[in-house]
């Protein structure tokens, strides 16, 4: 794998990229309300990032198909939609979790974080899987410090996971960032025999996109038609929460919370 390992300065611009996006969810945790469609939230998450002088990074991101790159300039995942919901006319309900993720470049330099946001009076069940998934976001960071190894954080976050009964999803996992929003290495939420193969140092200068991604029931996903809506095989919710982290000498630090 190709890590590359940034320097102070390469972190200060990826925080200035982390801001912005941090602007993004503040903002579309306003106006997320009841009545609202999906694509008036992408669309005012498009004007946010552009008026703060940043490019959004999903927008036409490429697939194997030429000419049929992602058509929203954010993810916008509602309910048993894990990853990759596309902004559209579905009108946001009472009792709805929306999951937003939302990455941009800055001066050439990629910040990328997503957060479910709970509208109005959500299932109990469905509160916690959301809490207990940014919670187990927040079991990472706090464990993370150079020395370390992924697996060692990875199995914190499953063990705590499944301990609460959820499905961890193996399909889609957490990535290296840098000038580039997809780097090495792959960053999985679980342990698995390729992690302990290809176990991940955690060393100073290293930029990783953290996203652990839980299921209500299933750990199983499926894609639809349109190529990038991934909802969870049995219905069933999916919470989803993630931050831009570099590992420093103290540890952990977060670079798309806002400060």
């Amino acid at each position: 794998m190709a890590i590359t390992r940034k320097s102070p300065k390469d972190l200060e611009k990826m925080r200035a990229a982390g801001r912005i996006v941090k602007a993004v969810h503040r903002r579309i945790e306003e106006i997320c309300k009841p009545g609202i469609t999906t694509k008036e939230l992408d669309e005012e998450a498009f004007r946010t990032f552009t008026n703060l002088g940043a490019k959004g990074l999903f927008k036409n991101y490429p697939t194997y198909k030429p000419g049929e790159g992602f058509p929203s300039h954010t993810c916008i995942s509602v309910n048993d939609v894990v990853v990759h919901g596309i902004a559209d006319d579905r009108v946001i309900k009472d009792g709805d979790i929306v999951g937003l993720d939302c990455g941009v470049q800055l001066d050439g330099w990629c910040g990328d974080a997503a957060t479910t946001i709970l509208v109005g009076d959500v299932a109990p069940d469905v509160r916690k899987l959301c809490e207990d998934t940014q919670h187990i976001l927040e079991l990472a960071i706090s464990e993370i410090r150079p020395g370390r190894t992924w697996s060692q954080i990875a199995r914190l976050m499953q063990n705590y996971a499944e301990r609460q009964g959820y499905g961890v999803v193996r399909d889609f996992v957490g990535h290296g960032i840098g000038r580039n929003m997809h780097e090495d290495p792959k960053v999985p939420n679980y342990v698995s025999r390729d992690l302990i193969r290809n176990d991940i140092k955690l060393t100073e200068g290293l930029v990783l996109a953290i996203e652990p991604m839980c299921n209500l029931g299933t750990k199983d996903v499926r894609t639809l038609a349109d190529g990038w809506t991934v909802v969870t095989l049995d219905g069933k919710a999916s919470a989803h929460y993630e931050h831009t982290v570099a590992i420093t000498a103290k540890g952990a630090e977060v670079l798309t919370d806002g400060n």
